[in-house]
């Protein structure tokens, strides 16, 4: 049934938004056994971070790998060598809100907001290397959702004239002088 109202409608739109937004900072550990056992862990850092990101049920799944290179010194610290290993992950981002009604193809989008840090890396019994990781993660899935907005028929265009009178009379400005002792007041 028609409104009556002339003055004011609602209309909805269809239009692509933020549907859901979440973010999780996290920490994990890795162990790497070193093909020669070393003697004292030296540096660590960690490079090569790739990912993408997935909608999986009301989570958003980050997978991806990074490589982790260890300094070590080994033969009674009497040589060095840097151990370089590949680890991939996956890390569960929940929602912290999402909007069921979004519709259309979802998009998701991952921002490593910390990139992996090492921590510490510390050796452990058997020549083994646990190192300890850090990153956070913010996600976003943007899809198509429907907008309800307020349309006003009648809009009066005399109001959105404005009469700024005066301003063509802007000698007065001139007379003001500048005050160089202001500024150093200031400070």
């Amino acid at each position: 049934m028609p409104s009556t109202d002339k003055e004011m409608q609602c209309r909805e739109i269809i239009t692509r938004a933020v549907c859901g937004k979440g973010r999780k900072f996290s920490g994990r550990s890795h162990t790497i056994t070193p093909k020669q056992p070393p003697s004292e862990v030296l540096g660590c850092w960690i490079i090569n971070h790739k990912y993408e990101a997935d909608k999986v049920g009301d989570v958003i799944e980050v997978t991806g790998s990074y490589d982790v290179q260890i300094w070590v010194s080994y033969n009674d610290n009497t040589d060095t060598a840097v151990i370089k290993e590949t680890v991939t992950f996956v890390e569960s981002v929940p929602l912290s809100f999402y909007d069921d009604n979004c519709r259309g193809k979802l998009e998701v989008y991952a921002q490593a907001t910390q990139q992996p840090n090492c921590l510490e890396a510390k050796l452990v019994g058997d020549g083994r290397v646990v190192v300890k990781v850090e990153t956070e993660y913010a996600v976003e899935v943007v899809g198509e959702t429907k907008l309800c907005v307020v349309i006003c028929d009648s809009c009066d265009d005399d109001e959105k004239d404005f009469d700024f009178g005066g301003l063509d009379d802007v000698e007065e400005f001139d007379e003001l002088e500048f005050d160089e002792d202001f500024i150093d007041d200031l400070d």
